[in-house]
């Protein structure tokens, strides 16, 4: 039976591949190595956002292929650019995340079967509800990895859910590259169906919604909305990328919604939701972007003020439209990356300050520095009880706090 040593670089949708990659490995006898050196097989599962983590990848790779006695490429770079590796000498298979089990196996029994057991981390229940998106992006290489959505039945969502829970989940996270849009190639988007059946499993648990593009949640809000209103299972936290406030951008994007649907899917939780986060990406300097269009940016990000903002500087990606477009200078990404940050620091920084003297309930659910432990509340911000371990408590517990402090991008919280 192999050593197995497996990296997972990227979103939590990559990390949910590894764990079932790795429940697989472990399912037929192999057993995982204290480090690539140790190992018979390394697996690199790896991410290609940027620019930057593709040289990151391909490093790491090189690094791998010195330390192990066979190397395994998977992920969003090996399915999007897997001809990168082999043109710089790497010596790997490079492989989809479906094929590494076998590859890994070799034929040996028992033969592998997706989804056989949860993918469980400590207390987090990584629950991936669908592949793949409906969106065809002008800078996105991941499409080219992860292909149109591919969402099996609710049901089946549902008893993978019902095993994270019986397995000991306390929060169960949806992942997916376009969790709005679950269903859709059968012509009905079903996420607050999901949801809503989801949250009707026995169990005290707290259920969190990955990434939705704006134009998927567009057509569902109204429902949505009340599946989260309804429902104190759900934490109310939604992830809607809006990535530019200029709907001449968002149209050489080719990001399908324009900046009104996003206002109104941000109006429909304000209405339907007393207290609630709003989690949004923009990118800055995409070869379009005059100054009146970054501006229209900021100007987005005052109105809806969100309380988690991803700021990213635009990156060509090789085979993507937007890769053969004219591109900015480089200062000028810069300069507008700093000032969306210091804006986005401002605006975070506000909505941790207004927490400050509330009481909260916390779900325990990682280790944080020394003693402390790491929550998050109804709207899933984050919150650090410096003395958790002291005071007895445990990751999976639910704590009541009050919050005493912050820290820009998480608040501190006294038991009370």
């Amino acid at each position: 039976m192999a050593r197995y040593h497996i990296e997972t670089y990227g979103c939590t949708s990559n990390r949910g591949e590894s764990r079932q990659i790795e429940q697989a490995l472990r399912e037929g006898g192999h057993h995982p190595a204290e480090g690539p050196e140790e190992a018979d097989v390394a697996i690199l599962n790896t991410c290609t956002v940027v620019e930057k983590t593709e040289r990151n990848m391909l490093e790491r790779a090189k690094e791998l292929e010195d330390e192990t006695a066979d190397l395994v490429v998977t992920g969003c770079m090996a399915l999007a650019q897997g001809e990168q590796f082999r043109d710089a000498g790497v010596d790997a298979d490079v492989l989809h995340w479906d094929d590494v089990p076998q590859q890994v196996l070799n034929g040996e029994c028992p033969t592998v079967t997706p989804d056989t057991e949860p993918v469980l981390d400590g207390v987090v229940g990584i629950l991936p509800i669908a592949r793949g998106c409906m969106s065809d992006c002008s800078y996105c290489i991941t499409k080219h990895a992860t292909g149109k959505i591919d969402s099996p039945p609710v049901e089946e969502n549902v008893e993978k859910a019902r095993a994270l829970v019986h397995a000991g989940a306390k929060e169960i996270r949806i992942t997916g590259q376009d969790t709005g849009v679950y269903g859709w190639e059968e012509g009905e988007r079903k996420l607050h169906t999901l949801l809503e059946r989801i949250c009707d499993i026995d169990g005290e648990f707290r259920v969190r919604v990955g990434m939705a593009n704006p134009k998927g949640v567009h057509g569902i809000r109204d429902e949505l909305a009340d599946v989260f209103a309804e429902h104190d299972e759900l934490y109310n936290f939604l992830h809607a990328p809006v990535q530019s406030g200029s709907n001449d951008v968002l149209g050489d994007m080719r990001r399908q919604h324009q900046v009104g649907e996003y206002l109104e899917v941000v109006e429909t939780f304000d209405e339907a939701l007393d207290y609630w986060t709003l989690s949004t990406d923009f990118i800055v300097g995409f070869p379009s972007e005059t100054d009146e269009d970054f501006q229209e940016s900021m100007a987005l990000l005052r109105e809806t003020r969100p309380e988690k903002i991803n700021v990213t500087r635009f990156s060509k990606r090789p085979g993507t439209d937007a890769a053969k477009m004219k591109g900015l200078g480089g200062q000028t990404k810069k300069d507008r990356s700093k000032a969306m940050s210091e804006l986005k620091m401002e605006v975070m920084g506000d909505a941790y300050e207004a927490m400050v003297g509330e009481e909260r309930e916390v779900l325990l659910v990682e280790d944080g520095t020394d003693e402390s432990l790491v929550g998050y509340d109804e709207a899933y911000r984050q919150v650090v009880i410096a003395d958790a371990e002291d005071r007895g408590l445990e990751v999976g517990d639910f704590v009541d706090v009050e919050i005493t402090s912050h820290n820009t991008v998480y608040a501190f919280g006294e038991p009370v």
